[in-house]
């Protein structure tokens, strides 16, 4: 009886499992379904950004009497109407460029700071703080910006003239606040927590072992960042800054309200003026008319490839290394 009752249980206890592996591979069948239609769906809501971005800018382009590439000119309401993206497509990159720059050394030292440096309590906290303001509404910070920043750039802005005016970047007779430079410095501030945020995930996930072999060895604490989590987190924290530069390409509110528009494309990026594609689109697309609009949506389908193309380098660089996944 005792052998018996010993099969019947092992028996019952094989079908359970099996038909919990059924019901597992059933889930796992479903799970993978939706996973794929939820991308299927986002390629396709991708797909159809453009197609209406395409259909709404045609009858705009086809109107244009100026070269939508080349021209600096910007004045879809006339007649006939004439508009480029020359100088839109120069503040744009312009601007993100030097925010990326200004805010990716911080971010990273930031992030080494609360994942090596800090206290765990301290580090908690500063975590806290820095996640915190990725939340902040971009209104906040170009409010933030025209009220107390923009007073205090001029004398920046005349030091950096002075001491690199032999770059042409940095030239240009009068310096002012509401400039190229000022607005990059807020999107710096805007995308600083992201940058921060994904390298300090990508530094927490270097392996102890790594660390602790440094450490043995009788590396300092800055030489067992050098050695072992730089080299690890590098695809990481560069992807990191291309995810930051998207932010800041298609920011909005916050260029429109700090940054004063010019027509022209002035190199000197300490000057007053200059103008962003999503800061004018922001600014001129309730007086536009129907070509104006058109027009706006044409230079909205430019900064959607650019912004589709940096993320997509993003993900190449972050995929190069298997160790994130």
């Amino acid at each position: 009886m005792t052998t018996e009752t010993g099969v019947g249980a092992r028996a019952a206890t094989r079908r359970g499992a099996s038909g919990s592996m059924g019901t597992g591979r059933a889930g796992d069948r479903v799970f993978a379904g939706a996973a794929r239609g939820s991308g299927i769906a986002v390629l396709a809501i991708v797909a159809a950004i453009a197609a209406f971005l395409v259909w709404k800018a045609i009858p705009a382009l086809q109107a244009n009497d100026a070269n939508f590439l080349t021209s600096e000119e910007w004045n879809p309401n006339a007649t006939p109407p004439e508009f480029g993206i020359a100088q839109l497509a120069f503040g744009t990159v312009i601007s993100s460029l030097l925010a990326m720059l200004i805010a990716t050394p911080v971010a990273i030292g930031i992030a080494l700071f609360i994942s090596f440096y800090s206290p765990r309590r301290l580090a908690s906290g500063l975590g806290y703080i820095v996640d915190l303001l990725a939340a902040v509404p971009s209104i906040v910070y170009g409010l933030w910006g025209l009220a107390f920043l923009s007073r205090h750039m001029e004398g920046i802005s005349s030091f950096l003239n002075g001491t690199l005016g032999w770059i042409p970047l940095f030239g240009g007779d009068s310096p002012g606040k509401n400039s190229i430079f000022t607005a990059s410095v807020v999107l710096a501030i805007m995308i600083l927590p992201i940058i921060s945020s994904i390298s300090r995930e990508v530094f927490l996930q270097v392996p102890r072992a790594n660390v602790e072999a440094a450490l043995a060895i009788g590396a300092t604490r800055w030489e067992m960042i050098r050695m072992s989590v730089l080299p690890y987190g590098r695809s990481g924290m560069i992807g990191a800054s291309m995810l930051g530069l998207g932010r800041a390409m298609g920011e909005t509110i916050a260029v429109a309200m700090v940054l004063t528009f010019v027509p022209g494309i002035n190199w000197h990026i300490l000057e007053n003026g200059g103008a962003t594609f999503a800061a004018n689109i922001a600014n001129s697309f309730a007086e536009a008319s129907v070509t104006g609009r058109g027009a706006l949506i044409a230079s909205g389908l430019v900064l959607f490839v650019i912004t589709l193309v940096v993320n997509m380098v993003a993900r190449a660089v972050v995929a190069r290394r298997k160790e994130f996944a």
